[in-house]
């Protein structure tokens, strides 16, 4: 039964220090550190950190936003360890899934943070389909005029140019070549 540590920054050149020395402060025997943004798929000392974990441990974070990458992450980390009688606890926010109230408590902070995500998405929606009805739309302004786009299609035709030559030209992405020659030339 073992405490298991997780630190994290998100860039080499914030400090690990106060993460650390909270997560040696909470006894844990074993700390993985990661310099990682949090967005990112691969962060390898949490997967080392989960490997190490056996039935009866307790991984330690000093705050639950160092472990997952978005609420639904959180909570598929946190049932994963669940599921393999894995504690999870939380030092700043006082959670320690290894307790029933500390369970309750972790799964209503979670509800909680994903009924506000989707509260954020759907005005959203509602705002960009106001815009639109109104005329408007999303998104950048175009770099490729009609005139530009025309001569893409020129340069394109003539079959003396890459579509990457052509996007250099123009200074845009190969991606914004094809989407302006239309669906009936693809990538090759």
């Amino acid at each position: 039964m073992a405490s298991v540590g997780y630190a994290r920054v998100s860039t080499r050149e914030q400090n690990l220090d106060a993460q650390t020395d909270a997560l040696e402060a909470a006894a844990c025997e074993k700390v993985f550190v990661e310099h990682a943004s949090g967005v990112l798929a691969k962060r390898p000392a949490l997967d080392d950190a989960l490997d190490y974990l056996r039935d009866g441990d307790t991984l330690v974070v000093t705050k639950l936003d160092r472990l997952g990458r978005s609420v639904r992450n959180l909570k598929e980390v946190a049932d994963g360890l669940e599921r393999r009688g894995v504690g999870l606890k939380a030092l700043s926010q006082g959670i320690d899934t290894t307790t029933p109230g500390g369970r309750l408590f972790f799964h209503m902070l979670a509800a909680i943070a994903e009924f506000e995500h989707d509260l954020i998405v759907e005005r959203t929606k509602d705002g960009l389909a106001a815009a639109r009805a109104r005329g408007r739309k999303g998104g950048g302004r175009s770099k490729m005029t009609a005139t530009k786009a025309r001569q893409a299609r020129t340069m394109y035709d003539e079959k003396t140019y890459t579509v990457q030559q052509i996007a250099e030209t123009f200074g845009v992405s190969r991606g914004t070549i094809y989407r302006h020659l239309g669906e009936d030339v693809s990538p090759a």
